[in-house]
């Protein structure tokens, strides 16, 4: 069923949360400051950790470049709450064509919609065999284990994220930490963080995987937001 390999398709796209590509411009941006001068980056990224396991709702953007074995994702949008609802669009490539998918997540069901006919509902366990969603905000499977179980981080420098003050830290994690994010992938992930100096909330995520990156970032922490079914 085409419908049903879109679903399965976008399940796994979403689970590539964890980041875009780190940005030239955010790159010449950054600040200079002596390495004497930087904090911590172990302490930053476990006061990171700690700030995202706090998260009720927030927006996301998550764009792959590169050819990254089993993942269709190109983009995907939306809003996430921490009980494992959400709604937005994805792109993906599917035979070399680019189609896009809208989403919503409630409960245990997924709506989804192609680009031609309405919304399909299906369980949501057809997609957790895949991706579970809820695992983005959950604080002992997602993007907070992800923090606190990240090693030998380093801060490189101070870069603002969308007008923010942020610390770029790099560190490396295993991919079994980051199965909740992105099942499937073994050995050291280099990773690179960009965390608000004001509260710590993590900006935007970069990973670099075989073949390319995943990035994330999140934005509009804690907006009230309302999901429901199409």
């Amino acid at each position: 069923m085409p419908r049903l390999r879109a679903l399965l398709a976008l399940s796994a796209a979403l689970l590539s949360l964890a980041a875009c590509t780190s940005g030239s411009k955010d790159e010449s941006s950054a600040n200079t400051t002596p390495a004497a001068a930087l904090p911590a980056g172990d302490t930053l990224v476990k006061d990171s950790a700690a700030a995202m396991r706090e998260i009720k709702t927030t927006q996301f953007l998550i764009t792959a470049e590169g050819e990254i074995a089993g993942l269709a994702l190109r983009r995907a949008d939306g809003t996430l709450t921490k009980e494992g609802s959400a709604k937005g669009t994805a792109q993906l490539d599917q035979a070399g064509s680019t189609v896009e998918l809208e989403f919503v997540i409630l409960g245990d069901k997924i709506h989804i919609k192609g680009p031609t006919g309405g919304f399909q509902t299906l369980p949501l366990t057809l997609a957790s065999n895949v991706y579970d969603p809820s695992a983005i905000l959950d604080p002992e499977r997602g993007i907070a284990r992800v923090l606190l179980t990240s090693y030998g981080a380093t801060t490189e420098a101070s870069e603002p994220v969308d007008g923010k003050d942020a610390w770029r830290v790099a560190a490396t994690n295993n991919g079994d930490n980051l199965a909740g994010l992105i099942p499937g992938l073994t050995g050291d992930i280099p990773a690179k963080y960009w965390i608000a100096a004001a509260d710590k909330r993590l900006l935007k995520a970069t990973f670099t995987l075989t073949g390319g990156t995943v990035t994330v970032t999140f934005k509009d922490f804690d907006v009230p937001v309302t999901i429901s079914a199409p």
